[in-house]
């Protein structure tokens, strides 16, 4: 494919890789160090439009944790959840990802941009303009009297997902196991339940990935906005705790929301495995799934880039363009 589709990606990690390494940051974004899935370059080169830059605090690693990687290439696994983040330590980390965010909003200023507004998205997209959305992954950064959701909004939060797979006083994450039910525990909290009503009033996105079933019918009770998960996929077809049931696809769709196509392996994969060795079918059974469950205006890509393993025919941002010619050889094979 010469030209490829523009893509707005409802979900990626690359903040965390500047956190990692902030003396590296500008080589990193502006020319690409040849790691990851991500920089500036790339972008360009796979037509990535825009997305969802996620703020999200990792959790502290244990020196005798097991290998993560190598018990989620051998299913069946049932990891534990991490342990829940306070606001106070998760706030400073939160910080500083948005910092770098708006850092490369400097660095780049002709050609990435932090949008606030769909008015801002449709200006970047007609000025060939990398369009940035602040996301967060999980609201350990924000203390339950969420004093801090209006900072956060202030600043050009516009989309908050209010667990990762773990804890928050909000809410619930589901953990990695495989083969699973997404239904692993309790619904929102109290404060959980203020944090949607507020996050409607400020119009900041509700994102359902990593939220366990309870807690996604508790947003489904509460939220008068369309329900989105940026970054999941159809437990039909991989039958893991992160993937959507087709009855949640059905609630979705009552709402007129939407859900972006997870990249990631492990979600991916009718076995389960983390392996990247992968051909681009599993990516397009899904796809075949959301679209039948959902419609085709509300399916999308939340790639989770530079936050997971993803095919090895796909590589990185720059393997868009070959998902898209997949695609569409599909739809033009003959039945």
């Amino acid at each position: 494919m010469t030209n490829p589709i523009p893509v707005l990606d409802g979900h990626n990690d690359f903040l965390l890789r500047l956190l990692r390494e902030p003396e590296n940051r500008e080589k990193i974004w502006l020319n690409g160090d040849g790691k990851g899935h991500l920089d500036l370059p790339r972008m360009k080169r796979g037509g990535f439009a825009g997305g969802f830059f996620a703020i999200y605090i990792s959790s502290p690693t244990p020196h005798d944790a097991p290998d993560r990687d190598e018990i989620m290439d051998a299913p069946p696994y049932d990891l534990p959840l991490d342990d829940l983040i306070d606001h106070k330590a998760a706030g400073p980390v939160a910080m500083a990802m948005a910092g770098h965010l708006m850092w490369m909003e400097r660095a780049a200023p002709d050609t990435f941009k932090i949008v606030r507004s769909t008015t801002e998205i449709q200006s970047c997209l007609d000025t060939s303009t990398i369009a940035a959305i602040m996301h967060m992954e999980g609201a350990e950064a924000i203390g339950p009297d969420l004093d801090a959701l209006h900072v956060w909004h202030a600043a050009g939060l516009r989309s908050l997902g209010p667990v990762w797979s773990r804890p928050t006083v909000f809410g619930h994450g589901v953990p990695f196991r495989y083969p699973g039910s997404p239904d692993t525990g309790p619904g929102l909290t109290d404060a959980g339940k203020a944090l949607v009503r507020e996050c409607n009033q400020l119009k900041i996105m509700i994102d359902l990935s990593h939220l366990n079933e309870k807690g996604f019918d508790d947003v489904a009770n509460i939220s008068d906005a369309p329900l989105v998960a940026t970054h999941s996929n159809a437990h039909a077809v991989t039958p893991g705790t992160r993937n959507l049931t087709d009855r949640q696809l059905e609630v979705i769709k009552n709402t007129g929301g939407m859900v972006g196509l997870n990249f990631a392996t492990v979600f991916l994969r009718p076995d389960g495995r983390k392996s990247p060795d992968m051909t681009l079918d599993p990516m397009l059974r899904h796809l075949d799934h959301l679209i039948e469950r959902l419609g085709e205006d509300h399916v999308g890509f939340g790639s989770d880039f530079d936050g997971a393993t993803v095919p090895k025919d796909i590589g990185d941002v720059t393997g868009l363009p070959t998902l898209q010619q997949a695609m569409i050889d599909t739809a033009m094979a003959p039945i």
